[in-house]
């Protein structure tokens, strides 16, 4: 499978970014999405930098027009002033329109000014008002047996303090096959799990695959999935007990991820009534050889 370049998401998926050609172009309507999508960062220096632009905008009309008093003619960065004086409402009382033009453009910087924070505030708000999930993924997937069985086996954890009930996982594998015909195609397979559900997500919860006859990993090897350029893919989804709505993450491990003969250390330990939980062993693995 080709992998177009690598993009850092906000997710803990380290996944690829994927480049489509010919799709329709809408960048009013998917505004507000790209917006949302910004770091916060970013959000705040569009929101910044729509500021500054504007008020250089108001500033260029006073610049040319006048009609403002106490601004020296000729004085850019003065009409600047009294621009984020005006679209601010701040009003020092030193400068102040004199001139018809100068009060219409006084009215449609206050209506414009009213529209940008009316806009800053709502973008604001969403982002800080979406739940979002905060879960660790295990550095490396493994594969070991257990039972007598080769197992598929990784850690997922909260980050956070708080707990995601019904929490519901899902793994799939990605390989690029071969067709009769010569042509390469990619193949979403499911991979199932002894248990696809834990009532609340907390800390840890190991997650396993058993490779058998029925699994799509039965009879692969480390240089098999190479050559197909597999990639195990993770989606969990569940309800944050603060918020109570839904989140969720996803994660992939790609195939020279996955450690084999090799299982998760033991993070878990006990000793008379005291139950340890060792989370700086979080990512460590144990090999068999």
């Amino acid at each position: 499978m080709a992998k177009p370049a690598p993009e850092r998401s906000s997710s803990t998926d380290p996944s690829y970014e994927v480049r489509v050609l010919g799709a329709e172009r809408t960048p009013l309507r998917d505004f507000y999405h790209a917006l949302m999508r910004l770091s916060w960062p970013e959000t705040l220096g569009v929101i910044a930098l729509g500021y500054l632009v504007a008020n250089a905008l108001f500033a260029s009309g006073y610049f040319l027009t006048g009609g403002v008093s106490h601004v020296e003619k000729g004085s850019f960065w003065q009409a600047f002033f009294f621009s984020v004086q005006t679209m601010g409402t701040i009003g020092y009382g030193v400068m102040a329109p004199e001139s018809d033009l100068a009060n219409a453009l006084v009215v449609v910087e206050s209506l414009t000014g009213l529209m940008l924070t009316a806009l800053a505030t709502g973008l604001v708000f969403a982002k800080f008002s979406i739940p979002t999930a905060r879960l660790a993924f295990s550095k490396n997937a493994t594969v070991s047996p257990i039972n007598g069985v080769p197992t598929l086996a990784f850690r997922l954890g909260n980050r956070r303090s708080n707990r995601i009930v019904e929490a519901h996982i899902r793994v799939g594998m990605v390989r690029s096959e071969l067709t009769r015909e010569g042509n390469t195609f990619y193949r979403m397979l499911d991979l199932h799990l002894t248990r696809d559900r834990a009532l609340t997500l907390t800390r840890s919860w190991t997650v396993h695959h058993p490779i058998d006859e029925s699994s799509p990993l039965y009879g692969e090897t480390p240089e098999s999935l190479a050559e197909k350029d597999a990639e195990i893919h993770v989606t969990v989804i569940g309800i944050d007990d603060i918020w109570m709505q839904s989140v969720h993450s996803v994660h992939r491990y790609a195939h020279d991820e996955i450690v084999w003969d090799a299982r998760l250390a033991d993070i878990l330990s006990e000793s008379e009534d005291v139950v340890t939980l060792d989370l700086t062993k979080f990512h460590d693995v144990v090999r068999l050889r």
